[in-house]
């Protein structure tokens, strides 16, 4: 299989490791978007645009290639969570989380354009709640020095040493909180009638 035939749309190494459970040959190219949500947007209209920008954007320029998008972000009181991008930041939001429910919701898409410029479009959404435990200020400045999380939606990191700060977690999707659902990215495929385990790009 050409590496061409199957693009992420990220340069995330959560999710680089995430697709190659798949076992397919991919490359990954990040598509340098602006991530702002617009005013008043909601989460879920917020994670679709992102997701499928990110596939349009490489798209365009790989004709005929499957390109994978996918975004994730935080839902806190009817408001949006980023990432937070600095420690003062990570300490607020896990301050705000204590003793909380967070839902996360992660958005995957599957866009391929063709040589004629038509358009081939998938996409699904996958949530997962997350019940934080009280956390005290030890832990979090213990957990934030040991992960440096700042570049993940909540401030912590589900792959590694997150789990010590929940209560417990009920998802549609195990590995939806890493950042790309597997379970709704092979339904897409199916959707798109592609056979991972003869994958070509009819």
């Amino acid at each position: 299989m050409n590496n061409s035939k199957l693009i992420l749309a990220s340069s995330s190494p959560y999710r680089q490791k995430l697709l190659q459970r798949l076992n397919l040959a991919f490359k990954s190219i990040s598509p340098d978007i602006d991530e702002t949500p617009l005013d008043d947007e909601k989460a879920m209209t917020y994670v679709e645009r992102m997701a499928k920008q990110k596939a349009f954007k490489i798209a365009k320029s790989f004709q005929s290639a499957w390109v994978i998008g996918a975004d994730q972000t935080a839902l806190f009181n009817e408001n949006i969570i980023g990432k937070p991008g600095n420690h003062t930041s990570a300490v607020k939001q896990l301050n705000q989380f204590s003793g909380n429910l967070v839902q996360f919701i992660t958005g995957v898409a599957l866009v391929r354009q063709t040589s004629d410029q038509s358009i081939e479009q998938f996409y699904l959404t996958s949530t997962t709640d997350v019940y934080f435990k009280k956390l005290s200020p030890l832990l979090i400045e213990h957990y934030l020095q040991t992960e440096k999380p700042y570049n993940c939606a909540g401030s912590f990191k589900i792959e590694s040493m997150g789990p010590i700060l929940f209560n417990r977690v009920i998802s549609d999707d195990p590995t939806s909180l890493e950042g790309l659902p597997l379970i709704a990215l092979c339904k897409l495929f199916s959707l798109a009638k592609i056979d991972i385990f003869n994958f070509d790009d009819n």
